[in-house]
C-alpha cells in the first residue's frame, strides 16, 4: 500500500464531498447515494471473479466506500444505531399455558440437577486474546483487552454474512481465503471510526495485516462449517 492511511486524512478527503452533498436536495441526494452504492456493490462483487487491473477504478471504490459512511443518515434511518453489537430477530413471547407442576422423586418426571458447561465462549475469548497478544509481541503495539471486541464484532458480521457462508460451504479454506480476505478489508474499513489504532495499523502495516487476516480467516471458515 502506498503511503500511510490515517482517519485524519480520510476526513480531509472526505469532508469536502461531504459539503457538498450536504447543499444538494434530497432529490438529488438520493439520485447521488443510489449510485455510489449500486458501484460499490456491483465492483466488489465482480472483484472477486474478474482481475481488475485499473488503479484509478480500484482508487474510486476505496474512496467511494470511505464515503458511504461519512453521508449524513437518511431521516427515515433508525434514531438509535447500536453499532452490531446488539441483533435481536424474531423475538416474540407469548403465555400458552398457565398451572403448577408437582414432581415426586421416585416417579415419572423426577428433575435432578444437572450442570452443563460447554465451554464454547471462553475458548472463543482465549482465540481472541491470544490474536491480541500475538500482534503485540510481534509488532510492539499496546492493544488492550477490550480492543477484543473490535475482532469479535468484525468476525461475527464476517461469519453472518451470506455471500461469506455459501463461499465458505462450498469451497476449501484455501480458496475461501480470496473472498474473505477483500470482505475482511471492506469491514475493518466500515469500522475504522471505532478502532482508528487498529484500523491503522491494518490499512498501512501488511505484515500486521497478514497476522490479523490469516486468524480471522480460520476461526469465520470454522465457525461457519461448524455451523
Amino acid at each position: 500500500m502506498i503511503g500511510f492511511v490515517s482517519t485524519i486524512d480520510i476526513r480531509r478527503h472526505l469532508d469536502p464531498a461531504v459539503g457538498r452533498f450536504n447543499e444538494l436536495k434530497e432529490g438529488p441526494q438520493e439520485e447521488f447515494r443510489h449510485l455510489i452504492l449500486t458501484f460499490r456493490n456491483l465492483y466488489s462483487f465482480l472483484s472477486q471473479v474478474i482481475p481488475f487491473r485499473d488503479s484509478d477504478l480500484e482508487k474510486l471504490y476505496t474512496y467511494i466506500r470511505f464515503l458511504i459512511n461519512k453521508l449524513p443518515k437518511r431521516r427515515t434511518d433508525a434514531v438509535y444505531h447500536f453499532d452490531d453489537e446488539v441483533n435481536l430477530k424474531y423475538y416474540r413471547l407469548q403465555k400458552i399455558s398457565e398451572g403448577a407442576i408437582e414432581l415426586q422423586p421416585g416417579k415419572i418426571g423426577e428433575v435432578k440437577a444437572v450442570y452443563v458447561a460447554t465451554g464454547e465462549d471462553h475458548e472463543e475469548q482465549i482465540k481472541l486474546s491470544m490474536l491480541i497478544d500475538i500482534v503485540n509481541d510481534r509488532f510492539g503495539t499496546d492493544f488492550k483487552p477490550a480492543d477484543e471486541l473490535f475482532f469479535n464484532q468484525v468476525r461475527e458480521e464476517a461469519a453472518s454474512d451470506e455471500s461469506l457462508r455459501q463461499a465458505a460451504m462450498a469451497n476449501p479454506i484455501e480458496s475461501f481465503k480470496y473472498v474473505f480476505d477483500k470482505a475482511l478489508e471492506n469491514l475493518i474499513i466500515d469500522r475504522m471510526e471505532q478502532n482508528e489504532d487498529i484500523f491503522a495499523r491494518f490499512m498501512n502495516d501488511k505484515e500486521f495485516q497478514k497476522v490479523v487476516s490469516s486468524s480471522l480467516l480460520q476461526q469465520v471458515y470454522e465457525q461457519i462449517r461448524s455451523e
